[in-house]
Formats: C-alpha cells, sequence, structure tokens
C-alpha cells in the first residue's frame, strides 16, 4: 500500500524518471524538451540533449505536456451513475423520454431503482413532463428517480414519493422535496455500488488529464457517508479528492470528516433550470416568481465566522443575483466582526456566481473571494435563444456569466463541470471560457487554461502544483495534439464556419510523480 503523506498526496517514488522528447508548456522554460522528475516533484527542465541521467526514461513522442486539470466542482457518485446510466440529455420529448425509461429499464431488476439523469425541458418543442403515473407504466412499476440537467429538480416515480412520503402530484419535486427523493435513491445503492460509481468517476477524470477534483458534497447533495466514500479513495491509482462539505454552521463537522472547507453545495439558493435561482426580478416563464431564498446575511456571516474560528474554507452555493448579494453582504458583516484581512485569509468561495453584476465582482475582490465556476454552463444554456432566455429575457441571459469580467477585474477563478450538470470535458471548459455566448466576456485561452488547472490547486490551498517548473509538483498530463499544433497550448476555438476543431488526446496523467493514467 502506497504511503501518504500528511496531505493525503502519495509519498513520491524515491527514483528519477526522464521525461524526454517532448513539447512543455511552461514559462520557465517555453523551450524545453525534457523534464526530470524526482521525489514527486520537477527538479530540472531544458532541452533534451542537456538532460542529466535518471534511473528511468520515458519517451513522450513528441506529445505536449502541460500541467493536468483540476475540476473545481464535481460530484463523485452522481457522475459514475451517469457514465453507466441512463442518459437523457438528447431526448426532446416526454415520448422520448419515456421510451428512454422502458428500454433502461428491462436491464434492471424489478426491486431496483431506475437512476437516470440529464433531461432539459427547456429544449423539447413541448416541454410538458410525463406525470408520476406514466413514469410507473414506462418502468414496469420499478421506482425512478430522473434529475434534472441542473441536479436541483427531479421526476420521481409514485412509489419513490411515497417513500419519501411526498403527493403524488405530477411527479416534479423541487429543492427539499428533491433532496428528501434524492436521499431515498442514492441511499439505496450499497456501499460497493457507491464505491464502484465514485472510482468509475475519478479513472474517468484521470483519463481526460484531469489529475484533482473537487468533491462537493453536503446535506440533500449527498451524506456523510456518500462523503467518506469518496475521500477514502484518495491513493494510489487515481486523481486526488479535496472535499468539501457545505451544512450552514458546520465548520466544525467539515474538519471531522476530513473536508478542506465548509463550502461547495451550502445553498443560498436553487437553479436557473428549476426556477428556484433567487433573482432580483422575476422569472418570464412558468408562474414568474423570484425562485427560492435558503440564507440570510446573517447566516452567512454567522458562518463565515465559524469557518475562521475553525480554520477551514468557508463558502456557499450563489447562482442569481439576489442571492449573491445576500452572500457578499454577508462577507460585509463577517468583515466588520474581525476585520477584512482576516476575512482574505480564509480564501472563501463561491459556487457558480451566474449573475453578478459589476459592483458585487468589486465585493468579490474586495473580500478575495473565490468564484468557483462552471464555463460550459453558458455554453449550454446562454446566448440571446436558449434556456437562459427563456428564464430571465434575452437581456439579463447575455449578461449571465460575466467569467472574463471577473477575471479583468482581479477575481481569482477556479474552473469546473458540475458533473453530471455538465460533462467531464476540460477542454471543453477552456472553449467555453474563451469563446463565451457574449463576446465582451471573452478571456484567452491561456488565462482559461490557468483556472483550469492551477486555479483549482490555488482553490483548494495547494501553492506548488499547476505550472511545469522546477520545484513544483509534477502533476502534469501528456497530450496527443491535432496535427499541425507545435507549441502552446492547441487552438481550440470554433472555426468561422461553426467546425469544432480536434481536441487533444491524453496519453498520460501524473499526479505528484505516479502515473494515474496512461495509454
Amino acid at each position: 500500500m502506497t504511503e501518504l503523506d500528511r496531505g493525503g498526496k502519495p509519498m513520491p517514488n524515491r527514483g528519477e524518471v526522464l521525461y524526454n522528447n517532448g513539447r512543455f508548456y511552461s514559462a520557465a522554460d517555453p523551450r524545453a524538451t525534457a523534464m526530470l522528475v524526482r521525489d514527486g516533484r520537477i527538479a530540472w527542465l531544458g532541452d533534451t540533449a542537456d538532460a542529466p541521467a535518471a534511473d528511468r526514461t520515458v519517451d513522450l513522442e513528441n506529445g505536449l505536456v502541460t500541467p493536468a486539470f483540476v475540476d473545481a466542482h464535481l460530484h463523485a457518485t452522481d457522475t459514475g451513475l451517469a457514465i453507466d446510466g441512463l442518459d437523457l440529455s438528447e431526448v426532446r420529448s416526454a415520448s422520448a423520454l419515456l421510451d428512454a425509461v422502458t428500454r433502461f429499464a428491462a436491464t434492471r431488476p424489478a426491486d431496483g431503482i431506475v437512476h437516470g439523469h440529464g433531461w432539459d425541458e427547456s429544449t423539447w418543442p413541448d416541454q410538458t413532463l410525463p406525470s408520476a403515473a406514466e413514469l410507473d407504466r414506462a418502468a414496469a412499476g420499478r421506482r425512478v428517480y430522473l434529475s434534472q440537467a441542473s441536479v436541483h429538480s427531479a421526476l420521481a416515480s409514485t412509489a419513490l414519493l411515497a417513500a419519501a412520503e411526498l403527493p403524488v402530484g405530477d411527479g416534479w419535486v423541487k429543492e427539499d422535496q428533491h433532496h428528501r427523493v434524492r436521499a431515498i435513491a442514492l441511499n439505496a445503492l450499497t456501499p460497493s455500488q457507491r464505491t464502484t460509481a465514485q472510482r468509475a468517476a475519478l479513472t474517468r477524470a484521470a483519463s481526460l488529464g484531469i489529475a484533482a477534483v473537487h468533491e462537493c458534497a453536503g446535506p440533500g447533495t449527498s451524506s456523510e457517508a456518500d462523503f467518506t466514500s469518496v475521500l477514502a479513495l484518495n491513493g494510489p491509482g487515481l486523481p486526488h479528492v479535496f472535499g468539501y462539505w457545505g451544512e450552514l454552521g458546520g465548520a466544525l463537522k467539515a474538519k471531522e470528516l476530513g473536508a478542506v472547507g465548509a463550502a461547495g453545495d451550502l445553498y443560498a439558493d436553487g437553479a436557473l433550470g428549476s426556477r428556484t435561482a433567487s433573482v432580483r426580478d422575476p422569472f418570464l416563464d412558468g408562474h414568474g416568481g423570484c425562485g427560492e431564498a435558503f440564507l440570510t446575511a446573517e447566516q452567512a456571516a454567522d458562518h463565515l465566522l465559524d469557518c475562521i474560528t475553525v480554520g477551514v474554507q468557508g463558502g456557499f452555493h450563489a447562482i442569481g443575483d439576489a442571492a449573491i448579494a445576500t452572500v457578499l453582504e454577508g462577507f460585509a458583516l463577517a468583515a466588520k466582526s474581525v476585520g477584512v484581512d482576516a476575512v482574505r485569509e480564509g480564501r472563501h468561495r463561491i459556487e457558480h456566481v451566474e449573475l453578478i453584476d459589476k459592483p458585487m465582482i468589486a465585493r468579490m475582490v474586495e473580500f478575495g473571494v473565490i468564484a468557483s465556476v462552471q464555463p460550459v454552463f453558458d455554453a449550454l444554456w446562454g446566448g440571446p435563444d436558449r434556456m437562459y432566455a427563456q428564464r430571465l429575457g434575452v437581456e439579463r441571459a447575455m449578461a449571465s456569466n460575466p467569467i472574463g469580467a471577473m477575471h479583468a477585474t482581479g477575481v481569482q477563478l477556479a474552473f469546473g463541470s458540475d458533473s453530471p450538470v455538465t460533462a467531464l470535458d476540460p477542454w471543453a471548459v477552456v472553449v467555453a471560457a474563451a469563446a463565451p455566448r457574449n463576446p465582451v466576456y471573452r478571456m484567452s485561452v491561456r488565462a482559461a487554461f490557468a483556472a483550469s488547472t492551477r486555479g483549482g490547486w490555488r482553490a483548494a490551498g495547494v501553492g506548488d502544483a499547476g505550472v511545469l517548473a522546477p520545484g513544483q509538483s509534477a502533476t502534469f498530463a501528456v497530450w496527443e495534439t491535432p496535427s499541425g499544433v507545435r507549441e502552446g497550448l492547441p487552438l481550440l476555438l470554433p472555426e468561422l464556419d461553426g467546425a469544432q476543431p480536434q481536441r487533444p488526446v491524453c496519453r498520460r496523467t501524473t499526479l505528484h510523480g505516479e502515473t494515474i493514467h496512461e495509454v
């Protein structure tokens, strides 16, 4: 068994490994073609012809070497279930959804639960959802749990609703009711099934050049057993898992569970897809309303002060402008109590941060708040004619996810997928940030890549990873790049005619000197 250090990292192999004949994305030596790794760190970087001797040599065969990716917001169990489960992201009607359930249910035991994910009614010409009774018939009586793309609502069968002691209604449950149904569906997994799903998610991440993930958990999202199960996978062969436990006033519990922060999915509001994000102006579709607010500024301040006392990172899930304003007022109240510097030193974070304006961005900078954001949200649902425009109107939709503006103003960014809300695809994250729906919010490919790599390490308090330079952690990915790419980052932006360029393929992922993926 591999020994772990105090930070949960595998103790490195004491031998030296020389990686040569590569192309290195490194500011320390942009022309480097070789790298020596010793004790899990980069010991030397330079030209292959000048390389020192080593115990072992790896020929990179002209592969591009970059810092490995970090996914700063992920749900391992749900991601693993989605890998081998019922993918509903392509269905475009209630009837197509029911047909998919029928086919998938036939492969599951009669007493099992049909887990499905990814339906998005905003893409359907007729947005009428199937009823619980229709789900019952489609699944031949099996219990059914189908999470919407945002995972803030779900469709549930009659039996699952009854088990949660909820009225049958139309079968569509949101927020608190959804959390009750979700808990039953996830708790039906055996420990072995849960671990298998988590391992599948982390293995997939490693195959995509991701060397670390931030698991965002908490009441309503998962369970303590689920959280400690995925943290227990820290060790040889898989990406490192940084855990975040999002429970109000739960700083001490988070620390006891092994989390680095009482943050992540600590809900200040819901989501735009389910019309439960807390917004200043009403939603334009559905029944209107301004969503749901789950925290006051005073509660947010008390939570931050609790985190400062215990010595863990704090943070919140906040999507709507009203929710973000409330949370930032909480930061201001905490700063009045302990001072701005004490708040800034905590490196606290807010997840998603989708509807934010210039004054709120300035407050993010003032209090040193990290924005843990998902650029692919904009790629999937932004612009003038997609879900955000349906919910908010075109003007508000085009002002959403101003990630480039946050970067330009000095907000520290960490990029993630929120998988399974969006797919594990780190290059898609880079592209979405560099080429957003609103061109006003563009940022450079280099800056987007940095937020997808170094930004994730910095957000978790790790300062010696995310760049290729002597003395830094030997955490990197090796890529087979599209033809014609000779140096630097591949040009990944769509062509003028909309054609998608070929993406790099990961050949190797290395974490602190240990190879966790190789083809």
